[in-house]
């Protein structure tokens, strides 16, 4: 299998970021529960791991893969290419974009139907560690929070940038803070007389906005969370990608979804919700039986990290994991 191309100087620059982060573990979250639901036992199955990260439900859903299956990757930080470039397997491609372009991607490959979608939701361990990526309140570092460096705006260059009122909505709707007001207004104020280019500065600059806080909960935990989440339209990537998702399954085909917040959950409860349940007509209307309309989804089911998890790996403690099944072809109107 020929692998998606990728530039010369985009793999160089992404081997040297890899070489540097390889100190920083990752634990994956419901690695077998999640490869269990996707159940990838057609010989010539094809499946998306629409978040490679660092390659840990990759490299299992490979182990069980019959020789004529394929695995196509999709993630947009260098690091998590560079890691997959390392996997030796003509079954395994990697795709440096996000999962909301899932669809054009996977026809300019020439296919049009898959067996399984895998997304595993949210911010890697490794991606939080490195305090160069920008993403910890916890580490001082630069101002970046982008999962892909290569493009788009950082948090500083938006900070210093943004009115007050946008970066209220955001922090708002994408931290569900209470503060959220307060927060914009004290940006505002501080970059009057200098930029905010650190976490360190923008962590102190919340703590200090923010008077109470939850027991055990850093005051900037919800406005970091929300500007990353903004920084790389993580919801709106989200919806893209279910959408996409659903369209590209065939019937049997599997999606397994595991979020890490509540903003991301609901999003996926309510795209399985919406295509599980259908609005059937008045019971007394004269429509046979097999006329009725069909569900286009079976949820298979909701899942969580067991005790022994959580304790060997806390960060894992907000994960839901969430399973539906394709049951119809909409071009052939066909169940599964």
């Amino acid at each position: 299998m020929t692998t998606p191309s990728t530039s010369d100087q985009t793999t160089n620059a992404a081997q040297s970021s890899f070489d540097a982060a390889a100190a920083f573990a990752h634990s994956t979250v419901l690695l077998d529960e999640a490869i269990a639901a996707l159940h990838p036992l057609k010989d010539d199955g094809i499946y998306i791991d629409g978040t490679f990260g660092r390659g840990g439900h990759s490299r299992l859903l490979l182990s069980q893969l019959a020789p004529g299956a394929r695995l196509i990757a999709f993630d947009k930080d260098l690091q998590a290419i560079a890691n997959a470039n390392q996997i030796n397997d003509p079954r395994f491609s990697i795709v440096h974009n996000s999962f909301a372009a899932m669809r054009d991607e996977l026809h300019a490959l020439g296919i049009t139907q898959v067996d399984g979608v895998l997304m595993d939701l949210g911010i890697s361990s490794p991606q939080v560690d490195d305090a160069a990526r920008g993403f910890s309140f916890r580490a001082d570092g630069p101002l970046d929070m982008r999962m892909d460096t290569t493009r788009g705006m950082s948090a500083a260059t938006w900070l210093e940038t943004a009115t007050e009122k946008h970066i209220e909505e955001v922090v708002k709707n994408y931290g569900e803070e209470r503060f959220a007001f307060q927060i914009a207004k004290a940006i505002i104020a501080r970059r009057q007389t200098a930029p905010i280019s650190t976490t360190r500065e923008l962590a102190e600059l919340v703590a200090s906005t923010v008077k109470t806080r939850e027991k055990g909960k850093d005051p900037a935990t919800r406005t970091f969370q929300a500007i990353r989440i903004f920084i790389n339209q993580e919801l709106e990537d989200l919806e893209s990608g279910l959408a996409q998702s659903f369209d590209l399954l065939a019937p049997s085909g599997k999606l397994v979804v595991i979020s890490f917040h509540s903003l991301e959950d609901r999003i996926v409860k309510q795209f399985m919700a919406s295509k599980a349940v259908v609005k059937q007509p008045d019971r007394r209307l004269p429509i046979r039986t097999e006329n009725l309309p069909q569900p286009l989804m079976k949820l298979l089911g909701r899942v969580k990290p067991s005790d022994a998890e959580v304790e060997a790996n806390p960060r894992a403690r907000s994960a839901i994991m969430r399973v539906a099944q394709r049951l119809i072809s909409v071009e052939s109107g066909t169940a599964a």
